[in-house]
């Protein structure tokens, strides 16, 4: 009898396994714009580099961060999108704008936006070893459209 319990304990064992692999390999595409379509060359689009980057995944969510300053003409841009080397490109609206955040300051005519990525994928790109590259402030990247009137804004 003793070998029922064993094999059961590995079943357990194994599917665990599985679905955490599945969990942290498979990212949830839950963004509700089309990236090619912000990204559209005809549009044209603006880069901003991340000025800061937290990453702090074992604290649990929202330590995985980076800090963009961001032209105030930016704010009313219905979409931007979010690289991370290594982790994609997820689209997402504006969510709001700060003045100040972990000790950074805006300088005139900019806000701060903080973009956040699931915690979940840190931790694989920390497991590929790509733990240097997630916390290089030149990893993370926002993009705005850059030449769209609020007629175009229902292709996304």
């Amino acid at each position: 009898m003793w070998w029922k319990h064993n094999y059961i304990t590995f079943i357990l064992l194994l599917l665990v396994t599985s679905l955490t692999t599945l969990y942290l390999w498979f990212p949830v595409d839950d963004s509700n714009c089309n990236i090619k379509a912000v990204l559209r060359p005809r549009f044209g689009k603006y880069d901003v580099y991340a000025t800061k980057v937290v990453v702090q995944p074992w604290l649990g969510e929202h330590h995985v961060y980076g800090i963009f300053e961001v032209p105030d003409k930016y704010k009313e841009a219905p979409f931007f999108v979010l690289t991370v080397k290594g982790a994609g490109s997820n689209c997402e609206k504006p969510f709001g704008t700060l003045q100040e955040v972990d000790g950074i300051f805006a300088e005139p005519g900019t806000h701060l936006i903080r973009d956040y990525i699931r915690t979940r994928t840190a931790f694989r790109l920390i497991l590929q070893g790509m733990y240097n590259e997630l916390k290089d402030p030149q990893s993370w990247k926002l993009t705005y459209p850059r030449n769209i009137t609020p007629n175009k804004t229902s292709e996304f």
